[in-house]
């Protein structure tokens, strides 16, 4: 390489590094095209662009080629006004979908398809008023090309995590063109890759908005418990003058009031003594106030609750008291025998209410990857104690850069959006990586992952941290077969989890999973963040054959009672909620391409296991 070439290099290489601290920091103030993230957009100005919007699958990529032929444009959404002249796309006769929803679920000859297709919403604007005007989108899967009214204002890689660009130079007075681009391939360096256990759902699946702001608007806060005692405000300004500027944060119901300055970043924090009339959230009383942050061109208001999590001597502790988490894992996919990805407010509530009244769980596991914020805002109503994890999964190409940067970018955009959700009380990295590697390949993921865990304790020191861990191996004492977690990864999170199928995936007999023991960490707090087995709903077997309810059952009593005797013990998330699409699982009578774990079906209908689940819960939470 030229010596020219090696300084661009580096300046490259520099120029994406900066990037990523910003981002971590999650105070960067606007740039031409990408506006960092904005949250909290359900209380701005905002018109919200679900609906229908026009589609062309583009299999071939074909508007992608770097060509500037243009039947290629797609994007450029031209409109042919004469018969005469030859055009090979039109937006205007094309079908039309529901946004947000997925493809996969909407089009009976998508059903399977993964590949690239674009959308297409009109927009009119009768005025433009000198105010910002950002492009909101909640999560498309997996990259988007975004154009508004032919121009391109970014791109973005990742499922499920919110983007926004700053879009107010391409609007104009009348009809607007929004173009979104959503390609749902993974590759290798992909986070995630290609190959996992849950259904690839194509498309916008969350909302989109086009927003309001001022030219200086609030872009990120933080309100949260720094202590029992300290309630601590961060704020970020973005936009064209953000230092030196008034900010107040107000707590009507408390009496809260407090006023500062931003510095030259944008960047204020504030500290008030916490009101001794505060009511701590928890989840039998999941109390939320009304906090309204305001500068002097804009108002924002959120409703937060305020309670602490910690580890101490190996044990959880919620507002200073020791809590066992009654679990489930949950999938984001909607109730149905043909479910889909887009959340609403009554979608995830049903699921959750699941959890929280039928089954009686205090605790849910959003797995494999962040679920929708409506999902994390319904939690904290209901008063469900949260798991939120991003999409690191499984055998990961842990010494690319690309991958480390995508993970990092995700975990933090993830933390930025819902920083202020008290339901949350645990971060976690990533689920069952490396389960069979050795020498340079184990540290190389250990490496990755311990880069994401310091990330994380420099933004939010208010949360533990975890990860799904899967090597366990049992060790001789004293002439007994013991169960210790056997992972170098265990050394540096807050809390030991991990997945255990035993007697699922062995064929151990279900009366010695009841007596297998475990070691848990002496200094540490201890979960199974997974068992569980297949069952085909309304398929009974007395033989206890796998795939009945009956041996699924029998396997949920056998675990409970291995969980009765472990010493140390603080909660688990049985896997899972709900059977959820899979195109790994393909036996054609009891799974067709499901995943059975559920002790729910798709549609809802109670298996045997969630009334054995529910039975010890109730007994776990008392009167």
């Amino acid at each position: 390489m030229s010596r020219m070439g090696c300084k661009k290099s580096l300046l490259y290489s520099m120029c994406i590094y900066f990037f990523f601290v910003l981002s971590l920091c999650s105070n960067a103030a606007v740039t031409a095209e990408y506006s960092g993230l904005l949250i909290n957009v359900d209380s701005r100005e905002s018109t919200n662009l679900s609906g229908e919007w026009r589609y062309i699958i583009d299999p071939y990529k074909t508007a992608l080629l770097k060509s500037k032929s243009e039947p290629k444009a797609v994007f450029l959404d031209k409109i042919n006004v004469s018969h005469h002249k030859m055009m090979e796309y039109s937006f205007d006769s094309s079908p039309s979908m529901s946004v947000p929803g997925d493809w996969n679920g909407q089009v009976a000859e998508m059903a399977l398809y993964e590949g690239l297709v674009w959308f297409r919403k009109e927009v009119q604007l009768s005025e433009l008023d000198g105010e910002r005007y950002l492009l909101h989108i909640g999560a498309a899967n997996y990259k988007s090309y975004v154009y508004v009214n032919a121009k391109k204002v970014g791109e973005h890689e990742g499922g499920f995590t919110p983007f926004a660009f700053d879009v107010t130079d391409n609007l104009k007075v009348g009809r607007n063109s929004v173009v979104i681009g959503v390609d749902s391939e993974h590759e290798d360096d992909s986070v995630p890759t290609p190959v996992t256990d849950w259904k690839n759902f194509g498309g916008i699946t969350r909302d989109v908005h086009l927003v309001r702001v001022p030219t200086t608007y609030i872009s990120t806060y933080s309100i949260q418990l720094e202590s029992s005692d300290i309630i601590k405000a961060n704020i970020s300004l973005s936009g064209a003058e953000i230092n030196h500027r008034e900010v107040t944060v107000r707590i009507p119901e408390l009496g809260v009031l407090v006023t500062g300055k931003t510095d030259s970043d944008g960047n204020i924090t504030v500290k008030v003594k916490t009101p001794e009339d505060m009511k701590f959230w928890a989840p039998r009383n999941p109390m939320l106030y009304e906090v309204i942050v305001s500068t002097a061109d804009e108002t924002v208001s959120d409703r937060i609750g305020f309670r602490t999590i910690e580890s101490v001597d190996g044990e959880i502790l919620l507002n200073g008291d020791p809590i066992f988490l009654r679990g489930i894992s949950i999938h984001e996919e909607a109730l149905g025998a043909t479910p889909n990805r887009a959340t609403n407010k009554a979608s995830a509530r049903a699921l959750l209410s699941i959890a929280k009244s039928d089954l009686n769980a205090n605790f849910v596991r959003l797995a494999h990857y962040p679920h929708s914020e409506i999902t994390t805002r319904v939690a904290d109503e209901l008063g469900l104690l949260v798991w939120s994890e991003i999409p690191v999964y499984w055998d990961m190409d842990f010494g690319n850069k690309k991958t480390l940067a995508l993970a990092r970018k995700m975990q933090s955009d993830n933390i930025t959006r819902d920083k202020n959700r008290a339901s949350i009380i645990l971060w976690s990295v990533a689920n069952e990586t490396k389960r069979n590697k050795k020498g340079a390949a184990l540290e190389q993921r250990t490496t990755f992952l311990r880069t994401l865990i310091n990330d994380i304790r420099a933004v939010d020191g208010t949360r533990l941290i975890t990860s799904a861990l899967h090597k366990a191996k049992p060790k001789n004492k004293d002439g007994r077969r013991v169960y210790v977690v056997d992972d170098s990864l265990a050394q540096y999170i807050d809390v030991v989890a991990v997945n255990t199928y035993q007697g699922w995936y062995s064929d151990m007999k279900l009366e010695d999973i009841a007596k297998i023991e475990w070691e848990p960490p002496k200094d540490k707090p201890f979960l199974f963040s997974e068992f569980g087995a297949g069952a085909l709903y309304g398929y009974r077997n007395d033989d206890l054959a796998k795939f009945s309810e009956d041996y699924q059952a029998e396997y949920y009593k056998a675990n409970i009672e291995m969980c009765r005797n472990i010493d140390g013990l603080n909660g688990l998330s049985p896997w899972i909620l709900k059977d959820f699409k899979s195109p790994r699982r393909m036996h054609g009578k009891f799974q067709k391409y499901w995943n059975r774990k559920g002790i729910i079906s798709p549609e809802g209908q109670r298996k045997a296991a969630f009334g054995v689940l529910r039975g010890w819960y109730n007994e776990l939470a008392g009167p």
